[in-house]
């Protein structure tokens, strides 16, 4: 039988066994491309070193991934996914929002940690403005707006006391100074990127207080500004 109509019966019921193995072999591609882009760099690592590097053929490859691009996108989605769940025993544990924010932040970094190697040839390539890699393009459109979500959960679930108008725009707000550490890292060069955590743990209470000040009368026509940046800049 072909790949794509084996099937079997286990005791949960019909299982394919052509759709496990595709997976399988997706994976191996991933991880296959993960590995080389470590090692080699974005640029100099092509889809047909991938599939030779996997033992797959050259077709097989592009079948399951249309480009490098598409590729990173898959990266993208499997990390988004890594932090969610890296983040959710603080979600669980914690209602003060400096803790929450600092917690996902942390976890964050946790997760792109065994990445860092690679992280800076890739920035190149992803800090063009036309490129489909930027966390801004509308190809990373799905990982983006989860990562947002997430960010939507720390506040959502924290005791912070948020000006009505600030709080829907926060999150992606929170998102973006995400980035804003994500690029630091990126370019962090101490050990074990512990410069990192410091920017963290340092600006949390800022972030922290900001939002607390938000509600105050004086600084409602400031916020008011950030949020009319921010419309302008999305539209």
């Amino acid at each position: 039988m072909s790949e794509q109509t084996a099937s079997t019966t286990g005791a949960d019921g019909p299982t394919t066994g052509a759709t496990a193995r595709g997976e399988q072999t997706r994976q191996l591609i991933l991880d296959t491309a993960m590995r080389l882009f470590r090692e080699r760099g974005y640029a100099r690592t092509t889809m047909r070193a991938i599939a030779q590097e996997a033992g797959v053929a050259v077709g097989n490859a592009y079948y399951y991934f249309g480009s490098k691009e598409h590729l990173i996108q898959e990266f993208y989605a499997g990390t988004q996914h890594e932090h969610r769940a890296a983040a959710a025993p603080t979600l669980a544990r914690e209602r003060d929002f400096a803790a929450r924010l600092a917690g996902v932040l942390h976890a964050g970094v946790d997760v792109l940690t065994p990445y860092h190697s690679f992280a800076a040839t890739f920035f190149k390539t992803a800090a063009e403005p036309t490129s489909p890699l930027s966390p801004f393009s509308s190809e990373s459109s799905e990982p983006r707006e989860a990562s947002i979500a997430l960010f939507r959960e720390v506040l959502e679930g924290s005791t912070a006391r948020v000006d009505a108008e600030l709080r829907p725009a926060l999150p992606e707000l929170l998102w973006l100074a995400y980035m804003g550490v994500v690029l630091y890292w990126v370019h962090d060069r101490s050990p074990g990127q512990v410069k990192t955590r410091q920017l963290i743990d340092g600006a949390v209470p800022l972030v922290d207080r900001l939002v607390g000040l938000s509600r105050l009368r004086v600084l409602r026509p400031v916020t008011r500004q950030v949020l009319t940046l921010i419309y302008t800049l999305r539209h």
